[in-house]
């Protein structure tokens, strides 16, 4: 097993008010999975990923505080807390713009669509957004680039 040699970016960490829910609706509308999910002390959380993401690990943590750990950070227990709103996003970058249209239409039917499809400048592509159950935007884009422009500048590193 590889060990860390040096700084990794490797998780971005949201509050939800309903694991469990927000499982459903990560692991239905996005391309993430489960990766694991524990119980402690603090509550409950669970880390969600791309399948077999192994060389360069990113990971949605969600965490749902017991009472006492959540006030620590701001939070009710069971109360929405919309972090990344109502610009800030996570982004998921999709192969082709069906694929952001069928999230839209997934999105649409379930009454969590933020932004409807549309084209916006070259280096954002084509991109809708959608809300997660405690009201946090998730973009899907295609034609960003962010995927191929990272391996284009810093791929020859790993191959040399």
């Amino acid at each position: 097993m590889a060990q860390l040699t040096r700084p990794r970016w490797t998780h971005v960490a949201l509050p939800v008010s309903d694991l469990d829910r927000s499982i459903e609706f990560y692991t239905s509308v996005t391309p993430l999975v489960l990766v694991a999910k524990n119980d402690d002390s603090n509550g409950r959380g669970a880390w969600l990923s791309n399948e077999d993401q192994v060389d360069s690990p990113f990971v949605l943590v969600l965490a749902e505080f017991i009472p006492e750990v959540g006030e620590r950070f701001g939070i009710t227990p069971g109360e929405k807390v919309p972090t990344l709103a109502p610009f800030a996003h996570l982004g998921i970058e999709l192969p082709n713009r069906e694929e952001v249209d069928a999230v839209a239409d997934k999105a649409r039917e379930v009454g969590a669509l933020r932004w409807e499809p549309m084209d916006m400048a070259a280096h954002i592509g084509y991109i809708c957004a959608v809300n997660d159950p405690d009201g946090n935007t998730i973009e899907f884009s295609h034609n960003q680039k962010v995927y191929s422009t990272i391996q284009e500048l810093w791929g020859d590193k790993l191959n040399a």
